[in-house]
């Protein structure tokens, strides 16, 4: 079996984006800190954000149900609550699969 590579870290991001648009780590930083802020606070206001090509953050309200703990088989009542769920694009979910 393959050993899995490690994601890329903030840093690692942050210094692709340095190279790749000829800017100072500061400013690449600033940029990812400006896109993470907007894409938490327009699904916050909005309900939803789409990033182009990559897919779409939604806030979603989850019904309350029964449930049961996994320890003992008692039914337990799980509240309702409102979720983030991330939908991939279909283009992004071929690029990394490839097409069926």
């Amino acid at each position: 079996m393959a050993t899995a590579k490690k994601p890329m870290t903030k840093a690692q991001i942050v210094g692709h984006f340095a190279e790749k648009f000829d800017l100072t780590r500061k400013q690449a930083a600033e940029v990812v800190n400006e896109f993470a802020e907007l894409a938490v606070s327009q699904t916050k206001k909005t309900g939803s954000f789409v990033l182009p090509g990559i897919g779409k953050m939604t806030k979603v309200r989850r019904k309350a149900r029964m449930g049961r703990n996994p320890a003992t088989g008692e039914a337990i009542k799980i509240p309702a609550k409102t979720v983030v769920k991330m939908r991939l694009a279909k283009a992004c979910s071929e690029a990394v699969l490839g097409k069926k």
